[in-house]
């Protein structure tokens, strides 16, 4: 219940635009939003629980002091909620994590003999600005071809034409020299502009106009000049090469997509140039449980596009951002002239953006897995896991357990299998449920789990039973985590867990230690998460557990959750296509199973056997076209 002091100063808010900026009993900042009428969007968070997200309701249960800052139109207030966001990183807002300190090249123009530096801040000094990259390897890979293709000066001394002797680059072709006098003013900075033609992405024009130089010096008879502007030419044609075709027409665009899971999204973001993939970059949103994929495609183009100089005309959006017509204003004042946002729908742009969104689920999967191999980092979160629960010993073996169905129907399970902080899909199962019936997720649980733990009884003795009862440990019986991979599978059934994770919340646990106690195995730790506070229940603990959002302990019992959870709905898709496609087919009169099968096998789904003309179902095995013809009616 937020204090009567917020209430107050929430029916004192003005209908101006403007900024609220809303702060724990710290006086951290916690959330910094936008409006168009400041009281009235204020006000709703207020009026009551009941239609509020999760994530909000944590919100302004967490609100000890509201502040505001009017401004003149909803544009100022997009600006200026963009700036506070990046300056205070507030835990329930959508943010680019360490935005700060994405690197940039950086090329001063103002400087005489201007060089291309590395820079992790971007200001508004009148310095041409490339990036931001996602890290350090990266901006210096790109740095590292630049130097090769063109030869500008990498060095930091002062440059007054009179030194006696040059560096190595200058005798290698990688500088002209201009701390020599080798080279005038304006042939230097015609270099640079060549090495911003180029990391804008247009390599072409700057192989044309250096053909353009070197034929210039070829008629000069300067053949040694020529020859170092033709390997020139040469080094950056491999680069166009090298690039793939995306575009028919010769576009400058960007196309951005995303992948989420949970409160962690991951950004992807493809730079095409003159219709060629230039390059692309990756970046991590945090803060985006609960949120719609309008607001989290919005706050990522403000945060993004807000440190970029090199805005191309249009961007390929996977989702439609939220207050569109407020963004691409703002993104029109950024780039200074007209830009266009599309979500396409079909044909090459559709395509281009499913291409960029399957690579952002794939980064965001690696990011996972590389976060699994760091073996220090797993060891660190299977010890918190050990004291944070209580646990009798480190749980090397994990087991976690979720329901999949829509409204009791083609319900299914999946148990998955950790050992050692990783995932060991040779020992994932999947439950058909069979007796629960409707909506009854406590027990289609309870199914599940008696189903799996009536074969381990079943293959432990009275007296093992006892001993474990009273606190052995399994791998001193043989009943626990085995490195021998030929003898985990003979014996998986038998193989006792360390650790049981329930998807749901306290009456998914209650429900499931009915089914232990029945069986006698009891005494396996076992505990749910709750996904939408990611409180963890325990036995016989009143309260629950709050790991901390930033504890490695969390992130791996998220992660065992969520893969038990994408394995129960692969399932659930599988089986309820399948019925789909039965009943449909079933529909047909003189249509027997075998026919069905029949025309599932030629054409390979329901969808392309509706799609076929009456003569291609009549040319499969055992089809007539009189029952061909039925198929196309009632199909």
């Amino acid at each position: 219940m937020p204090a009567p002091a917020i209430l107050k100063q929430v029916q004192a808010l003005p209908d101006n635009p403007g900024v609220y900026i809303m702060k724990d009993a710290k006086g951290a900042v916690i959330y910094v939003g936008k409006a168009t009428r400041l009281k009235a969007r204020v006000r709703s968070y207020f009026g009551g629980p009941s239609g509020l997200a999760p994530k909000t309701r944590r919100l302004v249960g967490s609100v000890a002091e509201l502040e505001y800052i009017v401004t003149g139109s909803e544009s100022e207030a997009l600006l200026l909620e963009n700036n506070l966001i990046k300056r205070y990183q507030p835990r329930y807002n959508v943010r680019l994590r360490d935005d700060k300190t994405y690197p940039y090249l950086k090329i001063d123009l103002n400087e005489p003999w201007p060089r291309v530096l590395i820079t992790r801040r971007r200001e508004r000094d009148g310095a041409r600005y490339f990036g931001p990259y996602t890290n350090s390897g990266a901006v210096r890979s790109t740095m590292a071809l630049v130097k090769k293709l063109f030869p500008y000066r990498s060095c930091n001394k002062p440059i007054t034409g009179t030194d006696p002797r040059p560096c190595l680059d200058f005798h290698i072709h990688r500088c002209l020299g201009p701390c020599i006098g080798a080279v005038g003013q304006a042939e230097y900075v015609g270099v640079i502009q060549e090495v911003i033609l180029f990391l804008e992405g247009k390599q072409e024009q700057v192989a044309n106009d250096l053909r353009t130089k070197m034929e210039a010096a070829a008629e000069d008879l300067a053949f040694e000049r020529a020859a170092v502007l033709r390997d020139q030419i040469r080094a950056v044609e491999r680069v166009i090469e090298r690039q793939k075709i995306v575009a028919d027409k010769r576009d400058d665009e960007d196309v951005i997509a995303f992948a989420q899971q949970d409160a962690q999204c991951c950004v992807e973001v493809f730079l095409v140039r003159q219709g060629k993939l230039f390059g692309r970059e990756h970046f991590v949103l945090e803060g985006t449980q609960d949120e719609t994929q309008s607001a989290i495609m919005a706050s990522f183009l403000q945060q993004y596009y807000s440190s970029q100089s090199n805005i191309p005309p249009l961007l390929l959006l996977q989702h439609a951002p939220e207050g569109e017509g407020l963004v691409t204003e703002w993104l029109r004042d950024q780039r200074g002239k007209a830009i266009h946002l599309e979500v396409p729908q079909k044909g090459r742009k559709r395509q281009l953006v499913d291409m960029v969104a399957t690579n952002a689920a794939e980064t965001l999967m690696q990011m996972h897995v590389k976060w699994l191999a760091d073996t220090g980092k797993t060891a660190a979160a299977l010890t918190e896991l050990q004291d944070t629960l209580e646990l009798p010993r480190i749980p090397r073996r994990m087991e976690a357990y979720d329901i999949s169905n829509i409204s009791g129907t083609n319900a299914v399970g999946s148990m998955v299998v950790f050992e050692d902080g990783r995932p060991k899909p040779s020992e994932y199962r999947r439950f058909r449920i069979k007796g629960a019936s409707g909506p009854d997720d406590f027990g289609m649980m309870q199914e599940m789990l008696r189903r799996r733990f009536a074969r381990t009884k079943d293959m432990l003795t009275e007296e093992q039973l006892s001993e474990l009862a009273e606190g052995a440990d399994p791998e001193d019986l043989g009943l626990g985590y085995t490195e021998d991979e030929n003898e985990a599978q003979r014996v998986q059934w038998g193989t006792l867990p360390d650790l049981v994770i329930i998807d749901g919340g306290r009456g998914h646990l209650n429900a499931v230690l009915e089914v232990m106690h029945e069986l006698g195995v009891h005494f396996i730790p076992t505990c749910s998460l709750a996904k939408q506070q990611e409180e963890v229940f325990l036995p016989h603990v009143e309260e629950s557990v709050m790991l901390p959002k930033t504890s490695q302990g969390l992130y791996l019992v998220q992660r065992i959750r969520d893969e038990a959870h994408r394995f129960a709905i692969t399932y659930h898709r599988n089986v309820r296509s399948k019925a789909a496609t039965k009943s449909a087919l079933e529909e047909v009169p003189g249509l027997g199973p075998k026919k069905r099968k029949a025309l599932i096998d030629a054409f390979g789904s329901l969808k392309a056997v509706r799609e076929a003309p009456v003569e291609d179902i009549a040319a499969v095995r055992g089809m007539t076209t009189a029952l061909a013809a039925k198929v196309k009616e009632l199909v």
